[in-house]
C-alpha cells in the first residue's frame, strides 16, 4: 500500500465489483438520493462516461456554456511527491488547492495553487517551508469570506498559517506538551465545519486533542485508543467526532460527555485502521478502510459492530476514501491500483455490484479530495501530480 507505518510510527507513503454485507432487521434503509442526484455509468476507456441525462444537464450549465473549451482534467506538476492535499472553500476561491510535500527529511514545502480558468493552468499563488511533511492539510471552513483566510497543517504539531495576497506566515503552533523538548507526531486532524473555533487532533502517542484555535488552547485531550490513534473526523456536529487508529477500533465521542466512548467497529484480527471520513449529508454514515487492504467499509452508527457494506472493487490497497460532499450516498475511493471508484449505496441494505464510475490514473493515488464549492470536481494526487477531474 502507499500508506505505510514507519519505525517512528508516522504514517509514510511509499509511491514508486463490489459486496455488500446483508442488511440486518434493525437497520434502516441505506442513504436515500436527493432530488437531482444523478447515477454515472462505469467508465470503459480514459474518459469517464456519464449517463445520458447528466450529460444533458452538463450541456445546459450556465458555467459550461460560457467556458464551452472547458477541459475535463487539469493536471499541475510539482517539484516533490505529493501527500497532503485540500480544496479551498472560500466562495472566491473556488479553484484554488493546497498541496504538500513529501520528502523524507526536516524540510518540506506546501503550495498554493489556484486554476486560471482562462488559460487552462495552474499558478502558484503562495508557498512556505514546512518542517516535516504534511500528514494533512485544510483550509478553514468559511464559505462566506467572513473570516481570516486560514489553512491548518500537522506534522510534528498543529499549526495555523495566515494567507494573504503577498504572502503566508505561521498564525501559531499549537503544543499541549509543555513539559517535554520531544513531540508526539500527529497522524491527522479535522477542522469542525459547525464550529470552525474547534480543531481535534490525532497522534501515535493514543490521544486525541480538541482546540480552540481562537484562544490558541486545549479544550481537552484524551486517551482515545490502545495503539496509535490513525485519524479523526468531525460529525456534522460540535460535539460528536470519531477516531480510528492502530488498534483496528473505530471509536465515537461526544465532547458533552467524555466518560465514555462508543466502539461502533472492530477490525477482523484487529488489523489497523488507515482513515475515517464522515458523511455529511446522512450523518449516520462513516467509511474506513484497513491497512494494506482493498475494500472500504461502510458503518452505521445505529447498528455498530458489524459493517452495512465492504465495497471490494479495487485489486490493490487503498489509500484515501471521501464522501461526495453534495451528495448522501455517493462515496470515492482511490488506491494503488491507480483507480479512482465512485460508488452509489442508495440501493442498501440491497447488495451493490460494481462501482457507477472509475477513473484509471497513471500512478497509484495517494489522495483524494471532493470539491464542496463545486461537486462535479474531485482532485487526487498522484507520485508528483495534482489532478482535478471534472465528472
Amino acid at each position: 500500500s502507499c500508506l505505510n507505518v514507519n519505525d517512528f510510527g508516522i504514517l509514510t507513503v511509499d509511491c514508486g465489483g463490489l459486496d455488500c454485507l446483508p442488511g440486518r432487521a434493525a437497520m434502516n434503509q441505506g442513504p436515500k438520493k436527493r432530488p437531482g442526484e444523478s447515477k454515472a455509468s462505469v467508465r470503459k476507456d480514459n474518459k469517464m462516461e456519464i449517463s445520458t441525462g447528466e450529460e444533458k444537464k452538463r450541456n445546459e450549465d450556465p458555467d459550461r456554456r460560457e467556458h464551452p473549451e472547458e477541459k475535463e482534467i487539469y493536471t499541475y506538476e510539482a517539484p516533490w511527491l505529493l501527500y497532503g492535499m485540500n480544496w479551498s472553500v472560500r466562495g472566491d476561491k473556488k479553484f484554488r488547492l493546497a498541496i504538500g510535500s513529501f520528502v523524507e527529511e526536516y524540510n518540506n514545502k506546501v503550495e498554493i495553487v489556484e486554476l486560471d480558468q482562462d488559460s487552462g493552468k495552474f499558478k502558484c499563488t503562495g508557498s512556505f517551508d514546512h518542517p516535516y511533511p504534511t500528514t494533512k492539510i485544510v483550509w478553514m471552513p468559511d464559505p462566506p469570506g467572513s473570516r481570516p483566510d486560514l489553512l491548518a497543517t500537522t506534522g510534528d504539531y498543529l499549526r495555523l498559517w495566515k494567507v494573504e495576497d503577498d504572502h503566508v506566515s505561521m498564525q501559531c503552533l499549537l503544543n499541549n506538551n509543555k513539559n517535554s523538548e520531544f513531540c508526539a507526531p500527529l497522524t491527522s486532524f479535522d477542522w469542525n465545519s459547525t464550529d470552525p473555533s474547534i480543531i481535534g487532533t490525532s497522534s501515535i502517542d493514543t490521544t486525541c486533542t480538541i482546540w480552540n484555535v481562537e484562544t490558541n488552547q486545549a479544550k481537552t485531550q484524551l486517551i482515545a485508543h490502545d495503539k496509535e490513534v490513525y485519524d479523526i473526523a468531525f460529525a456534522p456536529s460540535p460535539d460528536v467526532f470519531a477516531s480510528a487508529g492502530a488498534d483496528g477500533s473505530v471509536r465515537m465521542f461526544d465532547l458533552r460527555s467524555l466518560e465514555h466512548s462508543t466502539i461502533i467497529y472492530e477490525s477482523p484480527s484487529l488489523v489497523p485502521l488507515l482513515r475515517l471520513s464522515w458523511n455529511t449529508q446522512d450523518p449516520n454514515y462513516l467509511a474506513t478502510f484497513l491497512m494494506d487492504h482493498n475494500h472500504v467499509v461502510i458503518l452505521d452508527i445505529r447498528s455498530p459492530a458489524e459493517p452495512v457494506a465492504e465495497l471490494k472493487g479495487h485489486h490493490q490497497p487503498i489509500n484515501s476514501v471521501a464522501w461526495v460532499g453534495h451528495s448522501s450516498c455517493h462515496i470515492c475511493s482511490g488506491g494503488d491500483d491507480c483507480q479512482a471508484l465512485i460508488w452509489d449505496l442508495s440501493p442498501l441494505p440491497k447488495p451493490i455490484v460494481d462501482p457507477i464510475l472509475a477513473y484509471n490514473a497513471e500512478a497509484e493515488i495517494n489522495t483524494l479530495e471532493w470539491s464542496n464549492l463545486q461537486p462535479e470536481w474531485v482532485a487526487i494526487t498522484l507520485q508528483r501530480r495534482l489532478q482535478i477531474l471534472r465528472l
